[in-house]
């Protein structure tokens, strides 16, 4: 899966949607996750095998932008732990924020905010039971009507 199209996805699932010239916070976390994890992957998508959304997960801490224990609570049933905007300065590139910050509008701090908002909500979203379903994105947008 092409970069765009996680972002497109992930913006889908956090409510962002893709329509019109403005990105809503959700398109900016798609966008910063989209272009990480399709540079880590070599341009692929989350990889993950027989489990993408495993396999984006996996990417996600492997990035270095979260640890495990931060993932863990947010898959898990309890409280997230928080993520903050400095760890995500840290982990994404500065060009990756740069692009995101131009293409919103806005600076590159209020996207690192926004990414340390949305994240937790989003890897909560897409895990409501406690664990990582075994579907696809496309299908979990489908199962989600997006």
């Amino acid at each position: 899966m092409a970069g765009n199209d996680l972002g497109s996805l992930l913006g889908g699932l956090l409510g962002g949607g893709g329509q019109g010239g403005s990105s809503g916070s959700g398109n900016i976390l798609g966008q910063v996750l989209g272009s990480v994890l399709s540079g880590k992957t070599g341009g692929g998508g989350a990889g993950g095998g027989s489990n993408p959304l495993g396999g984006l997960m996996d990417m996600i801490t492997k990035s270095g932008l979260v640890s495990q224990e931060q993932l863990d609570s947010w898959v898990g049933t309890g409280s997230n732990q928080p993520l903050d905007a400095d760890q995500v300065k840290q982990a994404i590139p500065d060009e990756t924020l740069d692009r995101a910050a131009a293409d919103a509008g806005i600076s590159r701090d209020q996207v690192a905010d926004q990414v340390a908002q949305e994240l937790p909500q989003l890897v909560d979203r897409i895990t409501p039971d406690g664990q990582v379903p075994a579907v696809s994105l496309e299908e979990l947008a489908k199962q989600q009507n997006l």
